[in-house]
């Protein structure tokens, strides 16, 4: 495990980022880690460096501090952490600065990273990045703000604990962390379950449009960027379509997508048994776990089903062999 004492001796300066278009984990392991060493190393000076986020995290402590804009920044850290990223090219514009850093450290817990800090503390079968931040922090000094941040990684990476990356080690974890006497309720009711009217509305018309293929095992919805400006809705507010999507009965795989640029598609993908969805987004260049992955792809968005289909229906078939 990580030893993050030894990683801060004679450390004067620290960078932390995340993944590109960071969701729950991305946005809870990084302020969780950053509110840390603030709170426990004063002297030490740290800066965290992500996209925007959902406003529902606005309350996380030093949310404030976040530098949203750093396109063109070169600054030059003793320390560097990438946090929920198992490459370095999803880090944006934030590559310079992992470049420049005398050294570097990647926590995370996807399958497909790749391991490309010089030290790497890649645990596959974690629930989350925030599960690992816990496990490397002094217990004793997480305060109920780090907590808080913590807390709310796990649970939207778990989905409130009901994907089965969740552990006894995860439900340890998050009570310690409620211990600290963070309002876990109130996290996950405004966090995870709460959505603004025009996410319900986006979520309904990607539900009304969605189709089933391979004989009802398979199920997907395509938003467009014409329809993401009628609804006033970003990337951002997109969160959850896709699990929603692998609710409906007989699927065995849900694909969600929406358009980034012409001919270009984010792609999520959630499966429930019988396909390892990591493999998928591995094969067109995304990564993943097993039950969760994405990727990004480009042609038309029929090109891009078929593409996907082919790979699914090959996991469905040697499922059933």
């Amino acid at each position: 495990m990580l030893q993050l004492t030894l990683l801060l001796e004679n450390i004067k300066t620290v960078g932390i980022t995340g993944h590109i278009r960071p969701d729950g984990d991305c946005v809870g392991s990084t302020l969780g880690l950053y509110n840390y060493i603030t709170e426990n190393y004063p002297d030490i000076s740290v800066d965290l460096y992500l996209g925007d986020f959902s406003e529902s995290f606005g309350f996380l402590k030093n949310s404030g501090n976040i530098i949203h804009n750093y396109a063109g920044v070169e600054n030059e850290y003793d320390l560097f952490f990438v946090m929920d990223c198992g490459d370095v090219d999803r880090i944006g514009d934030a590559a310079g600065m992992f470049n420049a850093a005398k050294k570097t450290v990647c926590i995370d817990h996807h399958i497909t990273t790749r391991k490309f800090a010089d030290e790497n503390y890649v645990v596959s079968d974690a629930s989350s990045t925030s599960e690992l931040v816990f496990n490397i922090l002094d217990k004793d000094k997480i305060s109920r703000e780090t907590a808080e941040c913590i807390y709310l990684g796990i649970v939207h990476d778990t989905g409130v604990f009901q994907y089965s990356c969740t552990s006894s080690a995860t439900m340890r974890a998050a009570g310690v962390l409620m211990d600290k006497g963070i309002n876990f309720s109130k996290i996950v009711e405004e966090t995870f379950y709460q959505k603004t009217s025009h996410q319900n509305q986006i979520l309904g018309r990607a539900l009304l449009e969605s189709i089933t293929f391979l004989h009802g095992r398979a199920i997907v919805s395509v938003i467009k960027k014409e329809i993401m400006k009628l609804y006033e809705v970003t990337p951002k507010d997109l969160d959850g379509i896709v699990n929603q999507l692998k609710l409906t009965k007989g699927i065995e795989c849900a694909i969600f997508m929406y358009e980034t640029a012409t001919h270009q598609y984010k792609v999520s993908l959630r499966s429930t048994d019988k396909v390892d969805v990591s493999k998928i987004a591995a094969y067109f260049s995304g990564g993943g776990h097993v039950r969760a992955a994405g990727c990004t792809m480009n042609g038309n968005m029929y090109d891009v089903i078929n593409n996907l289909s082919v790979k699914i229906e090959e996991q469905l078939e040697a499922a059933n062999d």
